[in-house]
């Protein structure tokens, strides 16, 4: 239930915030993996779940576009 509420949530953003989201998704996503290369990152799936956070932002992004087309 929470990526429904998160998808939700997107959908109810403009294009700059969704911007501003993927911007910020990337900058985590950048350190968990330095983190994963250092050895210093505990949870691991939380690579995984950015990483769809992501694709869900880029898609809602897509959406919007299409939309205004």
């Amino acid at each position: 239930m929470k990526t429904k509420k998160f998808v939700e949530d997107l959908n109810n953003k403009s294009a700059s915030e969704l911007a501003q989201e993927l911007v910020a998704a990337k900058k985590e996503l950048f350190n968990l993996r330095f983190q994963n290369a250092t050895n210093q990152l505990d949870n691991t799936a939380r690579i995984k779940e950015v990483r769809k956070n992501i694709a869900r932002i880029q898609t809602v992004i897509t959406q919007k576009e299409k939309a205004n087309a």
